[in-house]
């Protein structure tokens, strides 16, 4: 690597160009008089196949998108390592998700609060969501209309979908036609980040319509090295320039903000010096702080994705035929609708394995096409996925360094199934799914049950099918903690502990894991760290 080469002097730096990324560059760039820099360690988000709604099947685990992540061996997937898929690209993980959105349960961010975290609680938050939003859907109190991000309800629809929410319905659980209105327990379609047939993603609904501010300037396929500090005061951010393949300098006299991710930002954190004293000395790191909390935490959603082969045409026929893909590709280009233009998934179910439980602990992804892994092609026969993961984990897992090169990835150990409520939760899920499929009109559609099988009947059986099979939903979180004391990693006002003009504003500050997909509270978050910094900066 070449000698450094200084870039500049900027108020504000942000490290990472994915959700929280992009609503840091906007809210703080909004001041003609703050000049801000956006640094992203991919590239920018010009492959066609990002703007796709369908296009993850094209951009999940292609290595000049996708980071690629791969976990550790884990315990509770029999040993298993399973792909930890995560955005490199300006957008970030919004550029390649689901597009699904979700803002989880009231009680998530009132549970925040309680943990001595002023001012994340829901009547706190709520407005920001709000903010954020631009709901293509009937207008009420809980959406709003004028925000950056596009908002639809699920545009296409699929009898087959349809089908699973009947069917829930006469299993017992009620139709709930906005769970992310004022209560989410139920079935229904899910709302998805989606504007006039295309992905409106972070870069998208934030960056691009100010990317030519002069007072921002976004720097693609640089990945930040290091924090710079001075007496414990954060100056700036060495990075590894791709393109010049030297290091290079850029210097904060305002803040650093590292919205790098859950896995990005507290591995920078360690690289800078901030974290466990031993592990860094052992990886040839003077420490700057003892902050042993960075990287604990870490949370995700485990997915069981069950599998019925059905009579009915699913997408898996559609993408047999040479003859319907084409009619699939020019309807879309026409029309901007059909097949290319649906999220992950189309109906969602929030639900409680029982009465021990106030609030929805697991959530249903239902999805008319079937494969063993998102990326790489469905099945050759006709099915669907009935996809359920486990909302609140008590697992707890960790990001963990394994040398000063930043190009060398951390090692992630997410820990998952690793209590035994976590276990009974995860068994209960599949049963629940299963009930679900015995109700008509679903049972008649069915074939049979490909995955986990008929042969599988036993918890014991269910429990090991689960850790042979189960997978993440791509929701990492928690590794730089928001809270009060030594466990955590920033305070509420995402300030990181014992240094100064440094903040952490990604899913990594979720003190625990929000009750249903990240992407909205990632946004959020981004729009609460910014009021955070224009508030200081005013003060």
């Amino acid at each position: 690597m070449a000698r450094s080469n200084e870039l500049g002097e900027f108020d504000y730096v942000i490290v990472g160009g994915g959700s929280a990324g992009c609503v840091l560059a906007n809210r703080l760039s909004a001041d003609a008089h703050c000049r801000v820099a956006l640094l992203e360690a991919g590239g920018r988000d010009i492959n066609p196949w990002i703007h796709i709604p369908v296009g993850y099947f094209k951009t999940m685990h292609r290595p000049a998108i996708d980071w690629c992540f791969m976990t550790e061996a884990d315990p509770g997937l029999n040993y298993r390592r399973i792909e930890w898929p995560r955005g490199k690209v300006l957008g970030g993980s919004s550029s390649i998700n689901g597009l699904l959105y979700v803002r989880g349960q009231r009680e998530d961010y009132d549970r925040w609060r309680q943990m001595g975290n002023t001012g994340w609680g829901w009547e706190d938050v709520f407005p920001l969501f709000k903010k954020a939003e631009n709901f293509a859907g009937e207008a009420n109190e809980y959406h709003g209309q004028e925000g950056p991000l596009g908002v639809t309800p699920a545009p296409d629809r699929r009898p087959i979908c349809d089908d699973w929410l009947q069917s829930a319905v006469n299993a017992g659980y009620e139709r709930n036609p906005d769970y992310n209105g004022a209560r989410q327990d139920g079935v229904g379609h899910f709302q998805v980040t989606i504007r006039n047939g295309r992905r409106c993603s972070a870069a998208v609904g934030y960056l691009r319509p100010v990317k030519h501010r002069p007072n921002l300037k976004v720097l693609t396929k640089v990945q930040a090295s290091r924090v710079l500090f001075e007496n414990k005061r954060a100056i700036g951010v060495c990075y590894f320039n791709r393109s010049s393949d030297q290091e290079e300098l850029i210097r904060a006299k305002g803040e650093v903000i590292l919205a790098s991710g859950s896995i990005g930002s507290p591995h920078l954190l360690m690289l800078s010096g901030i974290g466990d004293s031993d592990q860094l000395h052992s990886q040839g790191i003077e420490p700057l702080v003892h902050l042993p909390a960075v990287g604990k935490n870490l949370q995700d959603h485990l997915q069981s994705r069950l599998v019925f082969k059905c009579r009915d045409q699913t997408i898996n026929d559609d993408v047999k035929s040479l003859r319907r893909r084409l009619l699939i590709a020019a309807e879309y280009a026409a029309f901007r609708t059909g097949p290319m233009s649906m999220a992950a998934s189309f109906v969602v179910g929030f639900m409680r394995t029982g009465d021990h439980v106030a609030t929805p602990d697991i959530q249903f992804h239902v999805q008319p096409w079937s494969a063993d892994s998102i990326g790489r092609g469905v099945h050759k026969f006709s099915a669907f996925t009935s996809s359920v993961c486990q909302l609140r984990p008590e697992s707890r897992g960790e990001v963990s360094i394994v040398s000063k090169d930043v190009r060398d990835a951390p090692e992630i150990h997410p820990h998952y199934l690793a209590t035994e409520n976590d276990r009974r939760t995860m068994i209960e899920g599949v049963k629940i799914a299963r009930n679900i499929a015995s109700f008509k009109p679903l049972a008649s559609k069915i074939v049979s049950e490909y995955q986990p099988g008929d042969d599988i009947q036993s918890d014991d059986d269910i429990l090991d099918w689960i850790r042979n099979t189960s997978t993440t939903i791509y929701h990492p979180t928690g590794t730089c903690r928001m809270g009060q004391g030594q466990g955590s990693v920033v305070d509420e006002r995402l300030r990181v502990r014992e240094v100064s003009h440094l903040r952490v504003a990604d899913c990594s500050i979720m003190p625990e894991i929000v009750s249903g997909n990240t992407n909205a509270p990632a946004i959020m978050i981004g729009e609460k760290a910014s009021e955070m910094v224009l508030a200081d900066r005013q003060r």
